[in-house]
């Protein structure tokens, strides 16, 4: 078995991105969205590199992350995908991808309660509760 915490970011954020994506769909699924153009529009407010980077950065701002997350979080922001933004600009790509670390991280290391209760407060603050 691989240890967790030699996997560099980005394979960490690929995990990740699949991870937060699905708790998402079903997320909106249970919401009552069956309609594939809707359900895609409903998902870009949670998971486009925009709302990821906007997420992650208010975590940091109210100190919701621990020590081991902001890690990290700065291991994926930090981690050289070879791969160019789409739609957005690098900074904004980049702290979204660390977001998608922390969230791969805590799937693999199987948080899953952490990483629900970050997911549960994503949820809420996009849809502004």
């Amino acid at each position: 078995m691989t240890d967790v915490n030699l996997i560099n970011g980005i394979a960490l954020a690929f995990e990740g991105d699949a991870v937060y994506s699905m708790y998402i769909r079903r997320h909106l699924i249970f919401q009552g969205l069956t309609k594939p153009n809707q359900l895609h529009r409903e998902a870009t407010k949670y998971v486009s590199a925009k709302a990821q980077a906007s997420l992650i950065s208010r975590m940091l701002e109210e100190g919701l992350l621990t020590d081991r997350e902001e890690e990290l979080y700065k291991r994926g922001r930090n981690a050289n995908s070879h791969t160019k933004a789409k739609n957005t600009d690098i900074v904004t790509y980049r702290m979204s991808t660390g977001f998608e670390a922390v969230m791969g991280y805590l799937h693999m290391t199987e948080q899953t309660e952490r990483l629900e209760e970050l997911i549960d407060w994503c949820i809420r603050c996009v849809e502004g509760e």
